[in-house]
């Protein structure tokens, strides 16, 4: 019984003066890096012994930011929830990582025209919590956003912040999103050095490959680049899915570690802003009811496309194969994915176990 009484120590509630100066620093972030998979790291941990960090909720949930992106949605513009067959409903989370205007810091910086998100992900949890999707959507989707016509997908976020990148997904998607989180890059490196380091499997030059030991600083400098890549932009995404998974599987093995987790806790709470009903009770709902839930039961995939092209002005843009991805959608928003994966096993750009 000693470690929880020593984590609710670690996790003690801050002072006014600790918490603005916190806020103060994280509202002087320089240019961030797209952390999109921090709240889907998170809430796609799932295991025994959890629950005991929850304990120390208003610590916790005093920690994150709070923004309300649906308050302006028309609600009969929106798709329609499947229906509820057993005790729990599927989850779909929008995670967004945004440049330096606006962060998990100060989500109430966003300017029209000052900023676009730097990667874009839906998370998918199903309703029997056996399985779950994390499929990032290529930042240079040419896409159409409601009112403004045809553009790539993350300047919804620059005309009109998280309310039309909802709007937006969801018009492209026919997915009803419950959820959304933003953040940015200083979240990538706290959270992987909260857990000590990650291991990620990368080619070892002789054919084989090997699990190399990063850093947040090396893991960061890892997801970052892109021109070294033969495949540019979408290799920069499986690097970063690689990131994501590395994290699940190292929260999995070390949830028994009441100060790594503390650690880790503190770290994803303090690096996100996410939307009112996204609570620590919510979040501790969605742990529980997927505790058997490994990285195994995951798939980490990108958006189906074609390739890359030119819009009409001459912009560089990435076409969407809207042939696969539109049924990909379709069985996320009826909650069928294991089923569509099965049965669909061309077309699909999923995260294999080694990254280049």
């Amino acid at each position: 019984m000693a470690a929880p009484d020593r984590m609710g120590d670690l996790l003690a509630a801050p002072n006014p003066v600790d918490r603005d100066l916190r806020h103060a620093r994280r509202t002087r972030r320089s240019k961030g890096f797209a952390a999109w998979f921090v709240v889907g790291a998170l809430l796609l941990v799932g295991g025994g012994g959890t629950a005991a960090y929850f304990g120390y909720r208003m610590s916790l949930d005093n920690n994150l930011e709070r923004l309300d992106p649906f308050a302006e949605i028309e609600p009969s513009t929106r798709p329609t929830a499947p229906p509820v067959a057993g005790p729990t409903a599927p989850v779909n989370i929008l995670v967004l990582g945004s440049d330096s205007r606006i962060s998990a810091g100060d989500p109430s910086a966003w300017e029209a025209g000052a900023q676009r998100t730097d990667a874009i992900m839906l998370v998918h949890l199903s309703a029997d919590r056996q399985s779950a999707a994390a499929i990032s959507i290529p930042r240079d989707s040419w896409v159409p956003i409601p009112g403004h016509g045809e553009a790539k997908i993350n300047a919804a976020f620059s005309y009109g912040g998280p309310t039309l990148m909802i709007q937006t997904v969801e018009d492209l998607t026919g997915v009803r999103i419950d959820h959304f989180a933003v953040t940015d890059f200083e979240s990538f490196t706290s959270l992987t050095d909260a857990l000590d380091g990650v291991e990620i499997t990368v080619p070892d030059g002789e054919g084989g490959s090997v699990r190399q030991a990063m850093t947040g600083e090396e893991a960061l400098a890892f997801t970052r680049e892109r021109y070294a890549l033969a495949n540019g932009d979408f290799g920069r995404v499986q690097r970063q899915q690689a990131w994501m998974r590395a994290i699940v599987a190292k929260v999995n093995n070390n949830r028994s570690d009441p100060l790594r987790m503390t650690r880790f806790f503190e770290a994803v709470t303090s690096s996100v802003a996410v939307d009112e009903a996204l609570t620590i009770d919510r979040i501790q709902e969605l742990f529980e009811s997927a505790r058997d839930l490994s990285t195994n039961d995951i798939t980490f995939m990108t958006a189906p496309y074609t390739g890359t092209g030119r819009s009409a002005d001459g912009q560089s843009i990435v076409v969407l194969d809207r042939a696969v991805f539109d049924p990909l959608m379709q069985a996320v928003a009826t909650d069928e994915v294991p089923d569509f994966l099965a049965g669909t096993p061309e077309g699909l750009d999923l995260l294999p176990a080694v990254v280049q």
